[in-house]
Formats: structure tokens, C-alpha cells, sequence
């Protein structure tokens, strides 16, 4: 299967820096408050990125009652009549608030018959009924976001398990009347987040566990049966109801132990057969209670199991080995969901064995099956593999074991970060791949097994579960390189999908010398002209960006850029993505009018390729409206970004964040035209979607807020962008810590507002901390220290301390110019800044000389129109007023 890159253009960068300041007196704000992309920092691209098109959750309103459970409830269903009076009861007050009852006890004594059994016949009470397997909080929210995905399946399509369950939640708030049921809660923590943030339902737990459970949670206990009901559900099943039969009965299920599950598949087992009960009885008396002796009081059921295992074993291995076969493998699997389609491995002969297999199996109510899925309860699940030959601990290669893993191979969709339309499946296998790779002792992990983690990551990855992705990603590179040795090429992509999960935690650092290694193996194994050497240039020039470094980053995309024509032909769609990624290099080195020709050509091959309203067109005609915006031409920017919003919402919908980052960049280029008022509607709605779909704390929260501070400054309401400056901060400290480049652009953003305030004092400290912050983290010399810099004399200089502010700006100016060179944009700003301070000190031809070679330098690199170019000269002419024109 392809690799997979993450192309520098397509990422989204979470870390905004800092916003530049005024460069004098009269001058505007240049940089960060409103010129360009709002979100701040050296040549920061507001990509779209895909997400979630939810609309606000209130206004979904299904057309028909909702009801959403795993099975039919059985019509067997005797001796709980106690039990299930007492839960309804208990479930009998208003559905204006939360009520919860948590039903326990021990495995296979049927909480969960009793909760189906409730919310089958109650659920005409309820506007909706769901069911959520809740061993642990992944499923919970895989819970969560399948109702999302039920709700509004065209919206959801794309959405991250966590966006999407923050959405159910939403929903569930919006909406009383609904049932919720949590089967197998194993934690009370795992739930008590859930039960506070939702009101106006019922909700049904049902655990092994008697402990203290959150909130005003009633408890149910739930015994074995009594004699006499055990014997009826044997009778009733099987149809063998004479009083000799009966007395049998009783004997059979004292055998079992009065244990439901353990009579329900004993039942089965009869039926099926076609033996009479007393036939069955002297079959399970052979078989010794040797279980319970071995057994903890808490595995007895277990042991119950055991015992049936043993007797079903004996007759199927007879009468359909096949069954017992597919039962062990079923068993490698995470217990609940297991999708048919994964079964057979793609192969027709052996699906339909499978299906003979498993209608066997369900016979004998080993499974529970439907046309879409099958489950094993896990009592049965723990049996056979602690109980099956194949599983011994001396058989680490265990056939079946190998079989599952081979199925989940040839059922993973092609292209998991990007084919959307195999989300679906993915989403169903990730917990069968993380619940057979747990199969594997750790030293004895075999080959395939990288190779199938690799892939679920990168699907992981594409949802925004960068954690999840970066473990299974390292399981999978140490795989690999264990299995082919350390310089083979699978170890190279390996490597290099580890380090952009990396790069996604904001650990660029840690990605460079992965990237590195990759980019060797790659050419070492491959040649310098291979098309993965060239997604190896390109990722790591991508890591290079990222740390700030694009001078050693440019000829790696050049090179990757020529590679991936030569190999692919100049019109080929990863042409465009090399041109892109070209472009922000180009840009990041002042060099924005060479990265618009490449902008145009990549969104030329972008449009044929893949027609013109394409999502991926989007983001190239958002991408050349950045760099129109760079040369200072927004009124070429705006039809750009126009047009790529209405793509995007076309495409996504009007409330997907996709759309906010669109939003983000549409008010940008309103504010460098002058509509700032325009410029804030957006900002805010652009905020809104952001914090409705992805949560009030999400650091694309901090971004939007950062971004609408801004345009809240360039209207002179300096006090309105204070409190979202202070909360993007909380935002990033939390999110990050306090020591992460992040937090340093949010100080600096925040002190920025203190002075538009005129509160320099406040600012100082800000500025003082986030610089310390940037060259603790990127050393002395680098050019996002210089904006710290740059900020930190203008506070000097906002507070009398200009012969202070003089020595930090030409700091800064030397490392900018030293890093970028002199031709670089930021360098007539650098230079501005240092004729402020001369001009406070009286320095009447220094300063001329400083500014007058500032204007200058911004007319070349920018152009005679640019807003830097006429503010340097406004402020130029005001010098030369103020002490006369030099000689």
C-alpha cells in the first residue's frame, strides 16, 4: 500500500506567533493585526483542513422515533420479573431530568438482557433509545459518535471520534426525552464526565462491579437465577416440558450454576442437537468441575462457560470443525461488533464457509449475530482462548491468531488518511486491531502486524487522534525495522509517518532526526530519483518549516519538486502538492513573488485533475490568496478566498471547521482592504463553529480567539480583544505548558493588547517571558526570537527606555537579516523599529538613515504599494519634517 505524506501546504499550524507592532508614529499595525492571514507567526498558511459539518445541535430534529440497540431482545426471558419492575420504577420520573440506575453483578448472570429487555419495551417512552458498549472510554466515545453518525450521517462522514461525541453530547443536552444505556461500565470515573454534562434523559449502567457510582446513580443487584426459573428457561427453549423433563432441568442448571448465559448456550446446545436433557446432563457430569477449583470466586462464571465450552467442543469438532475454527478465531477479536465483511479475508469460498460457520456457532448461542455484525460475550471469548491449544503460551504463532491477523490485512480500505468513503469500516476495525495486536507477547510481534498498525494510524491520524496514532506508529516502526533490518525502505516510511504524528503533538524536534534517517534509508535503498525519496525531501523540508529553518528546507522541496515531475509528469496532482509546498518555503523567505507563479501553476493542475470544486481546490486558491495577501495585493486575495469558502461550504457544509479556517482567512483579507466591520462577522462566526464542533478549550479555539482580538485592535477596541487574548492564553498553557512556543506568541499577543491600552507596564513582563520562551526553545539566533525582540523594544519604547529598545531592535535586525537575509520582508520592519528608537533619543540622522533604508528595502521586496512600503513612507516624511530634510 502508498505511503502516506502530510504535505507541508495541507498542514495546519497551531501555533500562531506573535503579532508585529507599529512601526512610529502615524504608522499602522504591520504583521499580525491586519495585513495577510490572521494567524500570526513567520508565514503561518490557514489551510483547510477536512473535519466535521455539524450544524448546531438543536436544530436536529429527527423525522421518526430513534432506537438504536444491539439486538432484539430475547422472547426467553424468565425469573426477573422483580428485577425488572424495580428498574422501571426506578426509571419512572420525568425524563425532564437525568435519572441513572446502574444494574451489577457478576458476568453472564444478564444485566444486560435485563437493560434490552427494559428499553425494548419501554422505548415508546423515549424520543430515542441507545446503546453503547462502555468497557472503557474509547468506546464510550465510539458510542457517542456513532449516534452522531446516526443523527446526521451526511455531516458526520468526516468527523473525529472525539468531535463527533462532543456533538452526541450536545445533542443529548438540546434534546430530553432519551434513553441512554452504558453497557459494561468497568470504571464509575469513565462515566462521570458523561452523566454531568447531559440532562434531560435516562440513563441505564450495567457493570460487574458494586461501587459507589456518580451523582444520585440508583443500584440494581442482579443474582443468578432461582432453581425454578433456571429450569423453566431450559424447558421453555428446548421444548421439553414433561415433569421428568422438568426435574432434569433443575439438576442440569444446578449443574451450571444457575448462571443465565451459561443456561441460555447449555439450552442451545440441546435444541440444536436434538438430545434429550437427560442425555445432556450425564454428557456435562463427564465433564468434572475442574474449573471451579481452579477459579477466584469472581471467575466462576468463567468457569461455568468452561465446562460448556468443553461439551460444544466435543460435538462440533465431530460435526463442524469449521465452527470451531472460526470461534477461535472470532476470539482474537474485540468482543462486540465485529464486522462480517472483515470475515473470509476477501475471499468468496471462504466467506461463505465463514457464513455456515456462523450460523453454527449462533445455534448454539456461541454468537450473536446479525447480517451486519457478530458479537461473543466475553465470558465465552476469555474461555476459548484460555482454553483452545492454539493459544497456548508455547504457540506464538498461532494459526488462528494468524488468520484473524490476516483478515484484518485484506480488509483495510486503500488510503485511510484520505478515502473517505472506507471512514466507515476503519472506524468499526480500530478495536479489533488494537484487541488482537494485545494477542502478541511483545518480543514475538510479527511482520504483518507493523504493517496493519501502520495503516490504523494513519486513519487515526487523518481523525485527529495523534495520540493513538503516534503508539501504534512506534509498535510499527520497531516491527518493521526488526523484520527487515534498519536500513530497508519500509523502515523509511514507517519513520517518516512517526514523525509527522510528531510534528501533529507539535514536536517538530523530536521529528527532525527521524525525517533525517528516513530521507538516508530512502536513497541508500531506492536512488536519489525515486518518487519516495521525494516524499521524504518534502516531509522533512515540511519539519524544517516548522522549526523555522526554511533556508534548509528550500533546496530539499526543489529537489523533491523535480523527482516527483520527472517520475509522475508535470501535471500530475502530487506535482501540485510539491509546487505548494514550494511556495510557503518561497514565502518564508521573502520570496513571496517567486511562490505566486507556483501557486498559480499548483492550482491549475489541481482544477484539471480534479475538477473545479474540488476541496483540494480550496486549499490551493487559499494558498495563493496567502501569497497575494504577502505582496500585498488583497483585492487579488478576496475573489480567491471567496471562492474557496463557497467551495468549502458547498462541500462540507455551513458549520464544519473546514469552513471556519476559510472564514479566518476571508477576514484577514477584509481587514487589508479596510473592512474590518466585515472582517468581525467573520471572525466571530468563524470562533463559533470552531468552538461548537470541536469544544471551548481546543487549541483551534485559540487561534480564532487570537485571530478575532486582532480585528477587535484594528477597530480600536483594544478592550474587547483582552479577555479573548487572556483566554487564548489559558488555552495554550493548558494545552501545552508553560515553556511551549505557543504560549510565547500568546504573551506576546496579549502584550500587545496591554499597550494598545496603554498599559506598557503590564506588557513588559509578557514580553520579557515569551522571549525567554523562544530562545530557550530555538537558541539565540533565530528569526522568531527576533520577533520577540522586535516586540520587546517597542514596549522599551512605549515606556521611555529607548536607549534599551535601541539595543534589542538592532539585535533583532542583525538575526533577521543574518537568518533570512537582507532582501527579506521583516527586514524593513526590523529597520523601522530601530528608527523609533533613535527618534526617541534624538537621533535625528540615524534615525533618517535607518527608515530611508527601510523604505527602500519594502520596496523591493513588497512593491511601492504595499501597505509596509507606504507606512515606512508616511513615517519617512514624518522624520524628515520633524528635523528637516538631510543634506
Amino acid at each position: 500500500m502508498a505511503d502516506r505524506t502530510n504535505p507541508a501546504e495541507d498542514r495546519v499550524s497551531p501555533s500562531p506567533a506573535a503579532g508585529t507592532r507599529t512601526l512610529g508614529a502615524r504608522a499602522p499595525a504591520v504583521g499580525g493585526d491586519n495585513l495577510g492571514v490572521i494567524a500570526t507567526g513567520d508565514h503561518v498558511r490557514i489551510n483547510q483542513v477536512q473535519a466535521v459539518p455539524f450544524p448546531p445541535p438543536d436544530r436536529v430534529r429527527p423525522a421518526a422515533r430513534v432506537v438504536g440497540l444491539p439486538r432484539p431482545a430475547t422472547a426467553v426471558f424468565v425469573g426477573r420479573d422483580d428485577a425488572y419492575r424495580g428498574l422501571e420504577q426506578a426509571l419512572a420520573a420525568s425524563v425532564e431530568v437525568v435519572v441513572s440506575q446502574a444494574v451489577y453483578g457478576m458476568g453472564g448472570v444478564g444485566k444486560s438482557e435485563l437493560a434490552l429487555q427494559y428499553a425494548h419495551h419501554a422505548r415508546d417512552r423515549y424520543s430515542l433509545v441507545w446503546w453503547i458498549t462502555a468497557d472503557d472510554p474509547g468506546q464510550i466515545d465510539a458510542g457517542l459518535a456513532e449516534l452522531a453518525r446516526h443523527l446526521v450521517p451526511d455531516a458526520a462522514r468526516t468527523a473525529t471520534t472525539e468531535d463527533a461525541a462532543a456533538w452526541a453530547l450536545g445533542w443529548l443536552r438540546a434534546h430530553p426525552g432519551w434513553l441512554l444505556v452504558l453497557d459494561n461500565v468497568t470504571d464509575p470515573a469513565h462515566i462521570g464526565g458523561l452523566l454531568g454534562s447531559v440532562e434531560g434523559g435516562h440513563v441505564v449502567i450495567t457493570s460487574r462491579r458494586d461501587v459507589r457510582w456518580p451523582g444520585a446513580t440508583a443500584t440494581l443487584p442482579l443474582d443468578l437465577l432461582a432453581p425454578e426459573a433456571a429450569a423453566e428457561l431450559i424447558t421453555t427453549v428446548t421444548g421439553h416440558d414433561t415433569s421428568a423433563d422438568r426435574q432434569t432441568a433443575l439438576a442440569i442448571a444446578e449443574e451450571l450454576g444457575f448462571l443465565p448465559l451459561a443456561l441460555d448456550q447449555a439450552a442451545a446446545y440441546i435444541r440444536q442437537t436434538r438430545i434429550g436433557l437427560g442425555t445432556y446432563l450425564e454428557r456435562l457430569r463427564r465433564h468434572p468441575a475442574r474449573y471451579y477449583d481452579k477459579a477466584a470466586d469472581g471467575d466462576k462464571a468463567q468457569a461455568t462457560i468452561a465446562r460448556l465450552w468443553d461439551i460444544t467442543l466435543d460435538t462440533l469438532s465431530d460435526q463442524a470443525a469449521e465452527a470451531v475454527a472460526l470461534a477461535v478465531i472470532l476470539a482474537h477479536y474485540a468482543p462486540d461488533d465485529i464486522p462480517r465483511v472483515l470475515l473470509g479475508g476477501m475471499d468468496d469460498e471462504i466467506e461463505e464457509s465463514v457464513d455456515e460457520a456462523l450460523g453454527t456457532l449462533a445455534s448454539h448461542s456461541m454468537v450473536t449475530l446479525t447480517h451486519q455484525s457478530v458479537a461473543m460475550h466475553r465470558l465465552t471469548q476469555a474461555t476459548v482462548l484460555a482454553h483452545t491449544p492454539a493459544f497456548a503460551e508455547d504457540q506464538d504463532h498461532s494459526v488462528s491468531r494468524a488468520v484473524a491477523l490476516d483478515w484484518l490485512d485484506h480488509a483495510m480500505p486503500d488510503d485511510p488518511a484520505s478515502n473517505v468513503g472506507g471512514w466507515p469500516l476503519w472506524r468499526s476495525l480500530v478495536p479489533h486491531v488494537e484487541a488482537l495486536a494485545g494477542r502478541y507477547r511483545a518480543e514475538r510481534l510479527p511482520e504483518k502486524l507493523g504493517r496493519v498498525l501502520n495503516q490504523t494510524a494513519l486513519f487515526l491520524h487523518s481523525q485527529g487522534e495523534h495520540q493513538r496514532a503516534q503508539a501504534m506508529l512506534t509498535t510499527a516502526t520497531t516491527i518493521t525495522e526488526t523484520a527487515l533490518g534498519p536500513d530497508h525502505p519500509e523502515v523509511a516510511i514507517r519513520l517518516g509517518n512517526l514523525a509527522v504524528t510528531y510534528c501533529a503533538l507539535g514536536r517538530a524536534a523530536e521529528a527532525l532526526p527521524l525525517e533525517e534517517r528516513a530521507l538516508a534509508i530512502a536513497e541508500a535503498a531506492l536512488g536519489p530519483d525515486h518518487p519516495r525519496v521525494a516524499i521524504s525531501l518534502g516531509n522533512l523540508a515540511s519539519t524544517y518549516n516548522g522549526l523555522g529553518r526554511a533556508a534548509e528546507a528550500l533546496p530539499l522541496e526543489e529537489r523533491a519538486l523535480a523527482i516527483t515531475e520527472t517520475a509522475l509528469g508535470p501535471d500530475h496532482p502530487d506535482v501540485a502538492v510539491r509546487l505548494g509546498n514550494l511556495a510557503v518555503t518561497y514565502c518564508a523567505l521573502g520570496r513571496a513573488a517567486e511562490a505566486l507563479a507556483l501557486g498559480k501553476r499548483a492550482l491549475a493542475i489541481t482544477e484539471a485533475a480534479l475538477g473545479p470544486d474540488h476541496p483540494d481546490v480550496a486549499v490551493r486558491l487559499g494558498n495563493l490568496a496567502s501569497t497575494y495577501s504577502d505582496l500585498g495585493r488583497a483585492a487579488d486575495a478576496l475573489p480567491l478566498e471567496e471562492r474557496a469558502l463557497a467551495i468549502t461550504e458547498a462541500a462540507f457544509g455551513p458549520d464544519n471547521p473546514r469552513v471556519a479556517m476559510s472564514l479566518g482567512s476571508l477576514a484577514s483579507t477584509y481587514s487589508a482592504l479596510g473592512r474590518a466591520t466585515e472582517a468581525l462577522a467573520l471572525g466571530e462566526r468563524a470562533l463559533a463553529i470552531t468552538e461548537s464542533t470541536l469544544g471551548a478549550d481546543h487549541l483551534r479555539v485559540a487561534i480564532f480567539l487570537g485571530n478575532l482580538a486582532s480585528t477587535f485592535r484594528g477597530l480600536g477596541r483594544a478592550a474587547d480583544a483582552l479577555p479573548l487574548e487572556k483566554r487564548a492564553l489559558a488555552i495554550s498553557e493548558a494545552a501545552w505548558g508553560p515553556e511551549h512556543l505557543d504560549v510565547a506568541n500568546r504573551l506576546g499577543n496579549l502584550a500587545i493588547t496591554y499597550c494598545a491600552l496603554g498599559r506598557a507596564a503590564e506588557a513588559l513582563p509578557l514580553e520579557e517571558r515569551a522571549l525567554a520562551i523562544a530562545e530557550a526553545a530555538l537558541g539565540p539566533d533565530h528569526p522568531r526570537v527576533a520577533i520577540s525582540l522586535g516586540n520587546l523594544a517597542l514596549t522599551y519604547n512605549a515606556l521611555g527606555r529607548a536607549a534599551e529598545a535601541l539595543a534589542v531592535g538592532k539585535r533583532a535586525l542583525a538575526i533577521t537579516e543574518t537568518a533570512l537575509g537582507p532582501e527579506h520582508p521583516d527586514v524593513p520592519i526590523r529597520l523601522g523599529n530601530v528608527a523609533s528608537s533613535y527618534s526617541d533619543l534624538g537621533c535625528a540622522s540615524e534615525a533618517i538613515a535607518a527608515v530611508s533604508r527601510a523604505e527602500r528595502c519594502a520596496a523591493d521586496a513588497l512593491g511601492e504599494h504595499h501597505p509596509i512600503t507606504r507606512s515606512l513612507q508616511h513615517y519617512a516624511d514624518h522624520l524628515k519634517d520633524r528635523y528637516g530634510a538631510p543634506n
